[in-house]
């Protein structure tokens, strides 16, 4: 075995703690054709912290796939907590929510079925506030779901966006497709952003952590 993939594995060993209804999710999402859609592990742990770190209560998603990633977050939701995922097909969410009821967090999970932007106007026109976001829907919206997300945020508040460094191509100026151009779009305006505090990590597929002043 690599070095590289030797300190993978005691990462994984040492650092990721999932219940067997998450085990059992994250292995039916892996033989799904769009399994790499899917959060690594490693990314949902530092999610759950996050959530426990910042005391968030009411969290919302974009992008639910098979759920998995809602999961997580309802699992490290305190008992009055509560979710928000948005996903724009049906048929993936299915595939999550016997795993939600099996952990005892469905009642925690509200899935909107719209595109997005729908659900996001509609939630600021109502007047709801989150305490957290988690983005990882479509890319060539990226820019526009985050101004919306932080529009929804209260202050103080945390989002995190995932896929920001898009396998590498974000650094590689040859490659500009229109999923690849978005997501260098939103780490330059989240780098200028005034109103906000950002990490980028390299984890996974690259997540940035933006907190709102």
């Amino acid at each position: 075995m690599e070095l590289g993939s030797q300190v993978a594995s005691y990462l994984q060993a040492h650092s990721v703690h999932e219940t067997e209804v998450q085990r059992q999710l994250r292995d039916a999402t892996l033989t799904l054709p769009g399994a790499m859609m899917q959060i690594l592990p490693e990314q949902g742990q530092l999610l759950a912290w996050l959530i426990r770190l910042t005391g968030a209560k009411r969290v919302l998603e974009l992008g639910t796939y098979t759920g998995y990633s809602a999961l997580t977050m309802a699992l490290a939701l305190p008992s009055d907590g509560h979710l928000v995922t948005c996903d724009i097909d049906a048929r993936m969410p299915a595939i999550g929510s016997p795993f939600w009821k099996a952990a005892a967090v469905s009642d925690k999970i509200t899935l909107r079925i719209a595109p997005a932007l729908d659900t996001l106007a509609t939630l600021s026109n109502t007047g709801e506030v989150f305490d957290f976001a988690f983005i990882d829907a479509d890319k060539a919206n990226y820019l526009a779901y985050y101004q919306a997300v932080l529009s929804c945020l209260r202050r103080e508040g945390l989002i995190v966006v995932d896929n920001v460094l898009w396998g590498g191509d974000v650094a590689d100026t040859s490659i500009q497709n229109k999923r690849t151009q978005a997501i260098r779009e939103l780490n330059d305006f989240i780098y200028t952003d005034p109103r906000v505090d950002a990490c980028m990590l390299p984890i996974g597929d690259g997540l940035t952590l933006v907190r709102k002043r």
